[in-house]
């Protein structure tokens, strides 16, 4: 397939109000945005995910352009995946991408990736940052990766990046969700540090609290007791 034929076939799909809508909630005014629903973008990339070499070609003029890419590589077996992987990241410059960009093969191969989220964190930019903390959420929240966890949710850049931000207090919410106790004297010893005059990340510690509030998976008595909590 030619770069032209998928952009007309994307543009037979475009829907003018759902584009405006999609692109308001990227709010990335420097994204071109077609407006082409997410189950349809799907069905292009599934059919397209014998030629992810032909397709990651392709200029990223568009956010469906990139958004078929990636779903593309996802959907490919840990083998052909991996291979592509370090291609695909530098690609996401919004949320939404990042966030659908949970390759599927990650989970039986959990510690063979690991080494991959060290790296893309490490880059110390917004969307390599976020993708390695979703990755985490989508894939590693168990026992095993407790303390990696938390060690990356306290490194993160969640002062200069509000989408780092945001997915360290979406995973920590997590944490404290399925690993309630520990992680609650995790929180306990954040306002410690506070209260000592140290330095400690406020938004996202009372952003994490929230968020588990809002969940249905804890008690009345769960959720009275963390809002306690809030710096």
């Amino acid at each position: 397939m030619l770069y032209k034929e998928l952009l007309a076939e994307l543009e037979s799909f475009a829907d003018d109000g759902y584009r405006d809508f999609h692109k308001r909630l990227l709010k990335n005014e420097n994204i071109r945005v077609l407006g082409v629903r997410v189950p349809q973008l799907r069905k292009i990339a599934k059919r397209l995910v014998g030629n992810v070499d032909e397709l990651l070609s392709f200029p990223d003029e568009y956010y469906e352009v990139t958004f078929i890419k990636l779903t593309a590589v996802s959907l490919l077996k840990w083998e052909e995946f991996i291979k592509y992987v370090s291609r695909c990241v530098p690609l996401i410059d919004n949320w939404a991408t990042c966030d659908c960009f949970a390759p599927k093969c990650i989970e039986k191969h959990k510690e063979e990736f690991l080494p991959y989220i060290y790296t893309f964190f490490a880059e110390e930019q917004e969307f390599y940052q976020r993708f390695a903390l979703t990755t985490l959420l989508h894939f590693y929240v168990e026992e095993k990766y407790y303390d990696k966890i938390l060690q990356l949710i306290t490194e993160a850049e969640t002062d200069e990046y509000y989408y780092v931000h945001m997915a360290a207090a979406w995973l920590l919410a997590e944490l404290i969700i399925k690993f309630y106790d520990q992680t609650v004297e995790f929180l306990k010893a954040t306002i410690e540090a506070s209260r000592k005059g140290l330095e400690v990340d406020k938004k996202t510690h009372n952003k994490a609290i929230q968020k588990a509030c809002e969940s249905f998976r804890l008690t009345a008595e769960q959720k009275t007791y963390l809002k306690g909590l809030k710096l």
